[in-house]
């Protein structure tokens, strides 16, 4: 089986792409190796992306072999992230930065397990710092309301958005767990939803509401016959063409509902999977079983929603604070100012 078969295919880099001892021949076997057990192929060709970046820079600079890459040269590589300015002159974020960094940090870690390198010159690579960045937005619960009302359910296509948005807010999956549901994943009877090979290759299950089943029942009786195009490969939800969605164009779609709405002017299926969890944890459920449902392996991903809600924090404040309390907030007798407290050379004067 060839790595590069079901893959985007790029363009060999450098001109010792055909020696095995160059990078590139390198890099290919690396990839293989991961794809061989049982990494995404989300992942391997992300990898693959960002390490060709990084050798089609070497390339230019004359560096062909591992051998001749050191740790002054990745620190260069890594100052030149941090110099880069996009079309618009954005600096890249330093989260981005990172994100190039650490595949060629597992490359030439993996180099060296293989004794391919004598050692490691990315071992003392130091990273931009990790961020800890709060959601970008989250919906209120009328919000959400807004936009779950948006398709017109007088169409097929109408219906079958409101069951996508129903489910994304109910079960707060990710888009691409949404675009991999069959039409076996959802057991009403027992009110769940089997997402299988989710992030990191994993299967869960997660509950879904009543309402969304409802939606879900419906599409499934009255729509998606109509959508149906040639061979039925079984996607739960058909995009135009009969087929499943991919995961950008899902993206497109729900983040079309967003701004048809008024409300935002960008957003797409995450905004709800932020908005579910947010909107659970201020209604008194645990934090554990929020990460369940949203599938995270550490706690401290599901953390972060603790932070963005904060309507416990605004009643201990209003309860507790010394300025808040009805003997401290007096109202003003007059809202014209104090003649006595506005300078001499006051426009007011």
């Amino acid at each position: 089986m060839k790595l590069r078969d079901k893959r985007r295919v790029r363009q060999p880099v450098g001109m010792g792409a055909n020696d095995p001892q160059h990078l590139y021949p390198r890099m290919l076997q690396f990839l293989e190796w991961h794809q061989v057990r049982n990494y995404s192929e989300r992942t391997v060709t992300n990898w693959e992306y960002l390490l060709t970046d990084f050798l089609r820079w070497c390339d230019h600079r004359g560096l062909h072999s591992p051998r001749e890459v050191t740790q002054p040269i990745l620190e260069r590589y890594q100052r030149h992230l941090h110099q880069h300015r996009k079309t618009n002159g954005e600096a890249l974020s330093a989260r981005t930065q990172r994100t190039m960094l650490l595949p060629i940090k597992r490359f030439f870690s993996w180099l060296t397990r293989q004794h391919l390198l004598l050692s490691n010159p990315a071992a003392e690579l130091i990273l931009p710092r990790q961020e800890r960045r709060l959601p970008a937005d989250v919906l209120s619960p009328s919000e959400v309301a807004a936009i779950l009302a948006q398709p017109d359910t007088r169409e097929p296509a109408g219906i079958r958005d409101r069951a996508m948005l129903e489910v994304l807010y109910s079960t707060g999956m990710r888009r691409a767990e949404l675009a991999g549901l069959d039409i076996y994943s959802i057991n009403a009877e027992w009110g769940t939803v089997l997402i299988r090979q989710g992030k990191g290759k994993k299967d869960r299950m997660t509950p879904i509401g009543e309402r969304a089943l409802t939606w879900v029942r419906r599409y499934s009786e009255e729509a998606r016959g109509e959508l149906l195009c040639g061979e039925d490969a079984g996607k739960l939800f058909l995009a135009k063409d009969g087929q499943g969605f991919s995961v950008h164009g899902l993206s497109q779609h729900i983040g079309r509902y967003i701004k048809q709405s008024g409300l935002r002017n960008k957003g797409g299926c995450h905004l709800f999977r932020h908005s579910m969890a947010t909107h659970m944890l201020e209604n008194g459920a645990d934090i554990r079983w929020i990460q369940a449902i949203l599938g995270h392996a550490s706690i401290e991903s599901t953390q972060i929603y603790t932070q963005v809600s904060i309507r416990e924090l605004q009643a201990v404040h209003a309860s507790t604070h010394p300025a808040e309390q009805a003997d401290a907030v007096e109202p003003p007798e007059s809202l014209e100012p104090d003649a006595a407290t506005v300078p001499p050379d006051s426009p007011q004067r």
